[in-house]
């Protein structure tokens, strides 16, 4: 019987070994069993979810002056990248129950510098592709997904990463399977699958949307006169003991993705009748995946007990702690440094990612993200990446208690309280 306990339950161990003795690719046989799982007809390993990224925007041929519309709040990585490719990061703002971006907010953000959306599944929601979907073919906008923290997530039974057109997925060490660093971008369209592979692989003029290097050359390539680089291109190719890994954690993938909505549901059964722990709200016919349990606090409000306090308190009784929410993206220190901005946006003074660096909470003004600052700092995120299911019940049944007894010694009917 498996034990699902351990991290890695299936072949990783044979198929390391294998890496050293077969001369077949991991590379290739993950790339087969991905685009298999995922319903997708190309799939491009790589080295982690950032290069999936950089490769996915390069695909699309993004680049100096062009905007990106990206969430407000989400991980940095979508900003890097848009910002090493010399184009803007416009950011938009979220919907302050499901966290993901807002296509009403989306929608304002288009100008006809407008290239690419980046639609971020955040912490394993999918976000609202058929809106997303629909303004972006009305505008002629391509799509990228990032299903980092969504592996096969679904929104009526089609699974994120086959509703744009690119999508990225991390394998790092937290994300649903784990090769300790890797990534994956997807697509259906040759042309993208063909140019991500290229870049992703130094530009080879041999690499297709399905082939890698490692196959079969023709005589001339041994030819003196023969060029190998036809694009510009980097260095993210994933390896071979890698590949092993992600492939044999692949193959136990429904079961690290149950068991996660099953640590879900014994959490957010525990606060149920709690009204100051508000969770993510999940649509009808979406697949929450929950790359973790995400919730908003309310407890200053209703109980006068600040977010840090309630840390402190809830670190002491459930004997482990929670995350915040990432900071808005715009907030992060790197990205007020102005001067260094400058060096990858030579027209930083002409374009919005000026106005939103510079900018206070004001509704008036188009390119400010009202939602996303108001909910980040009430974000509180659960891990769902436990394992001992016998000792989530325990913590479960810890945090029930819990939040009786903190009501009963807080609770103050002054308080007033106004949802976001």
């Amino acid at each position: 019987m498996t034990n699902l306990n351990n991290k890695f339950i299936g072949n990783e161990k044979k198929y390391l070994i294998e890496t050293l003795k077969s001369k077949t690719s991991f590379v290739k046989k993950l790339e087969t069993k991905f685009s298999k799982k995922s319903k997708i007809s190309y799939s491009i390993a790589v080295n982690s979810g950032t290069s999936a990224l950089h490769s996915a925007l390069k695909a699309l041929d993004v680049g100096y002056g062009d905007e990106v519309l990206i969430p407000a709040h989400t991980v940095i990585m979508p900003t890097l990248v848009t910002l090493e490719l010399n184009a803007m990061p416009v950011y938009v703002d979220i919907d302050p129950n499901t966290f993901n971006i807002c296509p009403r907010n989306l929608e304002k953000k288009i100008t006809k510098k407008t290239k690419a959306i980046i639609a971020v599944h955040m912490h394993g929601l999918p976000a609202d592709m058929p809106a997303i979907m629909q303004i972006a073919k009305k505008n002629n906008i391509r799509v990228i997904e990032d299903a980092a923290q969504c592996l096969f997530g679904k929104i009526n039974d089609k699974y994120v990463g086959s509703f744009g057109d690119i999508a990225c997925y991390s394998f790092e060490t937290k994300k649903h399977i784990c090769g300790f660093e890797g990534g994956m971008i997807t697509t259906n369209n040759e042309k993208f699958a063909k140019k991500a592979r290229k870049f992703a692989g130094l530009g080879y003029q041999t690499l297709t949307g399905k082939s890698s290097l490692k196959q079969k050359l023709p005589n001339y390539f041994r030819s003196p006169e023969y060029k190998r680089h036809s694009s510009l291109g980097l260095n993210y190719r994933m390896n071979e003991p890698t590949a092993a890994v992600v492939l044999a954690q692949l193959e136990n993938s429904s079961k690290f993705v149950n068991r996660r909505i099953k640590v879900a549901g014994l959490f957010l059964k525990a606060i149920k009748n709690c009204h100051w722990l508000i969770p993510q709200f999940v649509p009808v016919n979406y697949k929450n995946v929950y790359w973790t349990i995400t919730l908003k606090y309310y407890g200053d409000k209703y109980l006068g007990l600040s977010w840090k306090r309630f840390l402190n308190l809830y670190s002491k009784e459930i004997s482990e702690s929670f995350y915040a929410g990432l900071a808005v993206v715009p907030e992060e220190t790197v990205l007020k440094n102005i001067k260094e901005i400058k060096k990858v946006l030579p027209i930083y003074n002409k374009c919005n990612y000026c106005k939103t660096l510079k900018s206070c909470i004001d509704t008036n003004k188009p390119y400010v993200c009202t939602n996303a600052y108001l909910v980040q700092p009430r974000l509180i995120q659960l891990k769902a990446n436990q394992r001992n299911i016998k000792e989530v019940k325990q913590k479960a049944l810890k945090l029930e208690k819990f939040i009786k007894r903190v009501e009963s010694k807080f609770n103050n009917k002054n308080y007033n309280v106004k949802f976001i």
